[in-house]
């Protein structure tokens, strides 16, 4: 057998138990666990579109756009083959399997990341701790973006070290598209055309820096391409100017109060504002004036926003409060012991990933990729609130770093693998 099947069949082998471990999680945690936080607008939202309503809100029959559509999409199928058997059910629990087949494909994409920047065995190995990692599986049992999220994020780290390897307009293209597709997922993570992409490509020294800045343009056309769709629909079919969502107000709002500002849930985010006087209109609207509210309460205690700020990362990297924020996350259907596990699996993982990231510059292949999702967390929590489902785009670098550090330590000794994939990255200037 050569080397790259054996690859590939083991690492089929550590897809199909990580699957069995999430299907096994969900049977017997999640079958019977009420819908929580935003699953009940993810399922909700499923269900409607399975039964031809389109993006509207179930109770009213009025447009919505509360999150970005790509997980109420995916689960759309689900619905409408359930629809046949249970017409006007819920769907929960088909809703969750469905989910633990892309948790699998997270397995199998960081994987395939951790081939490409350090070989075979370190790819095996991430996917491994990929499979076994507890704030990987634990999004996997519940009907919410995290997972898609995680699973676009190992995309587009995957194809910007293909892209580095070989920089031509379409392979930026692949990246742009992944980018889009993080975006239809969470908003936020258009942060990594900034903050990701446009470092790769500034880096890619043999060519010039026109050259440079036209790729990463090419990239950022493409994502633009694909969440133009629902950019203008968005645009359209809502009172007031909206793009991503309309929930933007309401996290803002959220995020910007005196309970989450002061005291014990500094950092944090509550639902005091849902209940404050909004004009009449569509979402859109109610949008606008809880997102006002809540840059008004900014703009009134500037002098508190540092320390707003220091403590909202320190949240999102369990720096602050781990027990409190385990507890936070039952009330989005995170049940408490995982959520402890996750804690403690992460400061186990943590140092490991920073051997591996030294490694990697000793044998200078390129680590921007993976460095930069510590950044987009990091400004994510900043700008929003700290919470530990946040770090997931983290979680994917985390994993594969540490798996270059344990690879290391089971060669015994710092130097690359002998496999093409692990060798520098090199850069092709053709187009």
């Amino acid at each position: 057998m050569t080397d790259d099947r054996r690859f590939w069949r083991i690492l089929l082998l550590i897809v199909l138990a990580a699957l069995a471990l999430r299907v096994g999680y969900v049977l017997l945690a999640k079958r019977h666990e009420p819908l929580l936080g935003d699953q009940l607008y993810y399922n909700a939202q499923a269900n409607t579109l399975a039964r031809g309503n389109g993006f509207t809100d179930f109770r009213d029959g009025s447009q919505t756009a509360e999150h970005p559509p790509l997980t109420a999409l995916v689960l759309t199928p689900t619905s409408w083959v359930m629809e046949q058997f249970d017409e006007g059910g819920s769907h929960v629990l088909s809703q969750r399997l469905t989910m633990t087949l892309f948790g699998a494909a997270v397995v199998l994409v960081i994987g395939m990341v951790g081939r490409a920047v350090a070989g075979s065995r370190t790819g095996l190995l991430a996917a491994a701790g990929a499979a076994l990692y507890p704030n990987l599986w634990i999004n996997d049992g519940l009907v919410m973006s995290e997972t898609l999220a995680t699973l676009a994020v190992a995309l587009a780290i995957l194809l910007a070290y293909r892209f580095i390897r070989a920089p031509r307009p379409i392979n930026a293209v692949w990246v742009g598209l992944a980018v889009g597709l993080a975006m239809l997922a969470r908003a936020e993570l258009g942060l990594l055309l900034p903050v990701m992409v446009l470092p790769v490509a500034l880096f890619l020294k043999p060519l010039p820096v026109a050259r440079q800045v036209g790729l990463f343009l090419v990239a950022c056309l493409a994502a633009l391409v694909l969440v133009s769709p629902w950019l203008i629909a968005n645009l359209t079919r809502i009172d007031q100017p909206v793009l991503f969502s309309t929930n933007d107000g309401l996290t803002i709002c959220g995020a910007n109060l005196e309970r989450t500002w002061y005291g014990d849930g500094t950092g944090l985010w509550a639902l005091d504002c849902a209940g404050f006087p909004t004009p009449k209109g569509d979402r859109s609207v109610v949008s606008n004036e809880l997102r006002s509210d809540g840059l008004h309460f900014i703009k009134d205690h500037l002098g508190r926003l540092p320390v707003v700020v220091a403590v909202r990362i320190a949240r999102v990297w369990s720096l602050y409060a781990p027990g409190q924020m385990a507890s936070y996350n039952v009330n989005e259907g995170r049940d408490e012991v995982v959520s402890w596990a996750g804690f403690f699996a992460f400061w186990i993982v943590v140092p490991c990933a920073v051997v591996g990231a030294v490694t990697l510059r000793r044998r200078r292949v390129p680590i921007t990729p993976l460095v930069a999702q510590f950044v987009v967390v990091t400004i994510t929590a900043a700008a929003i609130y700290g919470l530990a489902r946040f770090r997931t785009p983290a979680e994917v670098s985390l994993v594969v770093l540490a798996a270059v550090a344990f690879d290391g330590w089971l060669r015994g000794r710092a130097e690359p693998a002998e496999d093409d994939a692990s060798r520098p990255v090199a850069v092709e200037a053709s187009a």
